[in-house]
């Protein structure tokens, strides 16, 4: 029982600290959202469009372009609305049709489209895009401008045939098939791969931020006056060890079960990711203890608490895919433990397996655990009794 009351009295402390409401709460999942809004797929990039002709032409590019796959086309009122939305982000490039199109054609002018995109963002790629649908719809107007100038036939009639002629003609078909396993499936949502980076981040990262707890407890006495009572020292070891374990297990289920509701998340066997926060929450509360049994200086034991957090998480394949990483770089990341963690969520969720798939995995984390979770209570032994 006493175990329970040292271990309950840390997560307590966890949740009534001010400043943990943003940072162990808003922030991770501001994260996973920020990730997913950025990098994650299902978002058509936005082209705007601004027609100063309603003529037929100008109605076939402007039924062209909305039909492009994997573009959402929106229409403006004005050309200083659609500019103003290309600057603000809105929609990723503009197309301006200029006005008399049909007028120009029959009199066998040059046709100008105007096109307008971001620097940054698809700007390049959706100007050969958009460019190569309007070239088709373009082909017969320059086929019946030639026929028109050669044969004197009024460019409405030639324009007709032309538009015929197109319609009919099969053209190319080009074939397109994807050679060998993608690195991220299709089936993979836009959250997923963002929530259990995050989650493992932010588990090991919370952890840690708790030694400077572990830290005042013993400059405060805390520690000494259990030690008055019939509370042996293992007894503090084991139970501030099950307290800085509550803290990760915390903040992993609230990242796990809230990304679930409001982002669809796919954890995948809900019994090998639990098993998996598990584990590396042990992770987490052994490096935890074992930085504060180490630092007299809860300061201290703070920042480099966040610098080792950081480093090991970006290592690991917290803040970049694993699967983007070098053979070399591969290899260095899995001596750390976010790598495995990672290891078993992508084989839960972006290949489908099961707890048994994950054993290896969860081995060594479990080991990982063993290692840093004896080395604290050892440390923290000698720090009890010495202070």
């Amino acid at each position: 029982m006493r175990v329970l009351a040292i271990g309950l009295s840390n997560v307590r402390r966890m949740l009534r600290e001010r400043s943990n409401i943003f940072f162990v709460f808003i922030f991770p999942i501001a994260i996973v959202l920020l990730i997913g809004a950025q990098f994650g797929g299902g978002v058509d990039p936005a082209v705007g469009l601004f027609a100063m002709d309603d003529g037929q032409i100008a109605r076939s590019v402007v039924s062209e372009i909305e039909a492009i796959d994997g573009i959402d086309a929106f229409s403006y009122e004005t050309e200083a609305a659609l500019l103003s939305a290309v600057e603000l982000g809105n929609v990723q490039a503009g197309v301006f049709l200029p006005a008399d199109m049909d007028q120009k054609a029959r009199q066998g002018e040059v046709v100008k489209i105007g096109f307008v995109a971001r620097p940054d963002g698809f700007g390049a790629q959706l100007q050969s895009i958009i460019g190569a649908g309007i070239a088709d719809v373009m082909k017969p107007v320059g086929a019946a401008q030639f026929a028109t100038a050669e044969t004197g036939i009024p460019f409405e009639q030639t324009f007709t045939v032309a538009t015929g002629i197109a319609d009919s003609s099969t053209g190319i078909v080009v074939e397109v098939s994807a050679v060998g396993e993608a690195l991220f499936p299709d089936t993979l949502g836009r959250f997923d791969m963002g929530a259990a980076q995050q989650l493992v981040l932010f588990v090991f990262l919370t952890a840690l931020a708790g030694s400077a707890a572990l830290i005042l407890t013993r400059q405060l006495g805390i520690s000494q006056r259990m030690l008055s009572t019939p509370t042996s020292v293992g007894t503090i070891v084991v139970g501030e060890s099950v307290g800085r374990f509550g803290v990760a297990m915390v903040q992993g289920l609230y990242i796990m079960v809230l990304t679930l509701l409001i982002f669809r998340v796919n954890w995948g066997d809900p019994i090998g990711a639990f098993l998996i926060l598990v584990t590396f929450s042990a992770v987490g509360a052994g490096a935890g203890i074992l930085l504060g049994a180490t630092f007299k200086n809860d300061q201290q034991a703070s920042g480099i608490g966040v610098m080792v957090s950081l480093g090991l998480a970006a290592l690991g394949g917290s803040m970049l895919p694993l699967e983007l990483f070098g053979p070399t770089m591969q290899k260095v990341a899995h001596l750390t433990p976010h790598a495995w963690a990672l290891d078993a969520f992508a084989e839960l969720v972006r290949r489908g397996g099961t707890t048994v798939d994950i054993l290896p995995e969860l081995g060594v984390l479990s080991l990982y655990a063993a290692v840093l979770l004896i080395l604290a209570a050892w440390r923290l032994r000698v720090a009890i009794t010495r202070t």
